[in-house]
């Protein structure tokens, strides 16, 4: 394993960069064009958190080139755990570090037209496919200086297109390892759901390192056109010392649906945000996300469903859990705008203190801009019921095995309703590991 070390990020950089992946014209200039924005464009201002000091700008490394895949015998048993039995590798990529390792996908879906594959193929071989959904529509790039930073940047990511009337049985899966303390990941992925199509999307970022100094800005853009369905799962386990700013957003056409079910288990301090708009009739848009905080990390979430279709359904559940020192904020966003008649918004969010340093803040927030809709949302923040704990350590229970019963059965109503069986047993692992 190869590390480049003090590079220029400047605009010689960029067009160098590009020119090395051997990427097209247009990718380029998109490129350059967000390089200009990056630099003139203000931060994101997550509400109620301070991220002026925080480092997503400045890192020394870009490229890092590890070695790749020849079987999944190689694999790490981190990872193997992830996969499962071999039926479950058949739609199976992953991306070490930003170098793809391993591709692989049923040669049924391939006669079908679905395409699956590394961002960097994607461009060179789907160049025109591409080129119509990268940051057009669920995400622009002038929207604050990190979506710019990230698009003249991208160094790893996928691409997901299943073409119309194409129902994926066996869910997709993208695994992004991350070995390597040299590694600052600019991550994109696209997942396109054309006509009536159907897929479930799974991914997962781990590091095995422990601890690490690097920045983490990731893009998701899901777009579900008519009658697409789409679920969307992802368990996010990224070191402690790893900055990340996460952006998964979907848009929703006419009587599409797109499913969230989120774990967002990082150890760094982490600003998160996932954004579903409802733009066509009868549009469905469902979030589950748990979070747990530990240490004494800072993390932010905002869940936004917006409303511009007429029938719309937006729902938003999210449960965390905070131990030591860690502080979270949860913002929920239900927006109906006008004009989106009969559709309905709601939200819960919950909050659990472990200790008196802990500190959690749930925020649910409705803008109807439209009468004829119905609405509702629900939000707490408490510590643990010591009538609860009573009552278990009665029973010959040790306390801390008392506090794990009781965390696991706050986090479960979210973690049971989650649609993927993978995540919600990969998730289940993970809060297990982290109450411990």
């Amino acid at each position: 394993m190869t590390t480049e070390t003090n590079l220029s990020f400047d605009k010689d950089f960029v067009r160098s960069f590009s020119t090395e992946m051997n990427e097209p014209a247009w990718m380029e200039e998109f490129r350059l064009k967000a390089f200009e924005l990056s630099e003139t464009l203000p931060m994101p201002r997550p509400d109620k958190t301070k991220i002026d000091k925080w480092n997503f700008t400045q890192f020394e490394t870009h490229t890092v080139k590890s070695s790749s895949y020849t079987s999944l015998a190689e694999l790490p048993e981190e990872v193997q755990a992830l996969i499962g039995d071999e039926a479950a590798a058949t739609n199976l990529y992953i991306q070490r570090n930003m170098t793809p390792a391993y591709i692989s996908l049923a040669e049924e879906l391939k006669g079908q037209g679905v395409i699956f594959t590394d961002i960097f193929t994607a461009i060179r071989e789907h160049s025109e496919l591409v080129q119509k959904y990268f940051l057009t529509e669920a995400v622009k790039i002038d929207e604050h200086r990190l979506i710019a930073l990230h698009a003249a940047l991208v160094n790893g990511g996928a691409f997901l297109y299943i073409p119309k009337n194409v129902e994926i049985k066996e869910p997709i899966h993208s695994i992004y390892l991350h070995d390597d303390a040299d590694t600052n990941l600019f991550n994109h992925v696209i997942v396109v759901a054309d006509d009536n199509s159907s897929v479930t999307y799974v991914e997962n970022y781990l590091s095995t390192l422990e601890s690490a100094n690097g920045v983490f800005n990731i893009v998701t853009e899901v777009i579900a056109k008519a009658g697409a369905k789409v679920q969307y799962g992802a368990v996010d386990t990224l070191a402690k010392g790893i900055t990340t700013y996460v952006n998964r957003r979907g848009s929703a056409g006419r009587d599409a649906r797109i499913e969230w079910a989120l774990g967002l288990m990082n150890e760094g301090n982490t600003i998160s945000e996932n954004t579903t708009n409802l733009m066509g009739d009868g549009a469905y848009g469902d979030t589950k996300t748990v979070v747990v905080g530990r240490g004494e990390q800072t993390q932010n979430f905002t869940t936004k469903v917006v409303h511009y279709g007429k029938n719309t359904e937006g729902y938003i559940l999210k449960h965390g859990v905070m131990k030591d020192s860690a502080s979270s904020i949860f913002n929920g966003i239900g927006h109906i705008l006008h004009g989106a008649s009969k559709s309905n918004a709601e939200q819960e969010s919950r909050v659990l203190m472990l200790s008196e340093k802990a500190r959690g803040d749930a925020n649910p927030i409705l803008l109807i801009d439209e009468d004829d809709v119905t609405a509702g949302h629900a939000a707490s923040v408490g510590r643990v019921d010591p009538v609860q704990l009573y009552y278990l350590m009665s029973r010959g229970i040790p306390k801390k095995e008392a506090e794990r019963l009781v965390i696991h059965g706050f986090l479960a109503p979210v973690v049971n309703q989650l649609p993927i069986e993978g995540v919600k047993k990969q998730l289940t692992a993970v809060i297990e590991r982290k109450v411990r």
